[in-house]
């Protein structure tokens, strides 16, 4: 039985294949691929249609993850869900730390700079070698935040704010 969508995390999206064996290569959305490591189940979204299926072999490659699902084990089987979601059920997920937080309860959270008031919407994110890069839309348009605790400052789930510490220069003072 497939979940309801709001029991699904989105863990990744697959990028591409690899090889002619059927491996789907992951591109990560939140920066860890622990829990996809672990993963026995695996769901994959395309538009509207939810799969499930059977993780027979999850490997880190290149700062990617490469995923095999089982009867699926030639390259033009699984060419159709190049671009798809990879998915797992909340309950499969490892525990967080106090700290952490799911990209799912992050977007769409309003922004908050301690200096310059409302920044925007959290829209987005990506992972770079470094960090996570925050996207936030707003008055100042498009602006990027390292996600370190450096620039940090809270995270208030009841109130759907993030408030951030940003040092000068990170935001364009022309577009105030």
């Amino acid at each position: 039985m497939t979940p309801r969508p709001d029991e699904l995390f989105c863990l990744g999206v697959v990028a591409g294949t690899h090889g002619l064996r059927g491996d789907l290569k992951v591109r990560s959305l939140s920066g860890d691929f622990e829990s996809l490591l672990d993963a026995e189940e695996v769901f994959l979204r395309r538009g509207d249609e939810v799969g499930c299926y059977k993780a027979v072999k999850v490997s880190p490659h290149k700062g990617n993850l490469l995923l095999r699902l089982a009867g699926l084990d030639d390259i033009n089987a699984v060419l159709p869900l190049v671009g798809s979601e990879v998915l797992m059920r909340y309950g499969d997920l490892g525990p967080l730390a106090e700290d952490e937080f799911y990209w799912s309860e992050l977007k769409g959270m309003q922004v908050v700079d301690q200096a310059r008031g409302e920044l925007g919407i959290l829209e987005d994110l990506f992972t770079t070698a470094a960090h996570d890069v925050y996207v936030v839309r707003g008055r100042f348009g498009e602006v990027l935040i390292p996600a370190v605790d450096e620039f940090i400052v809270s995270v208030d789930r009841e109130h759907n704010h993030l408030r951030v510490d940003l040092p000068e220069g990170l935001i364009s003072e022309n577009t105030e």
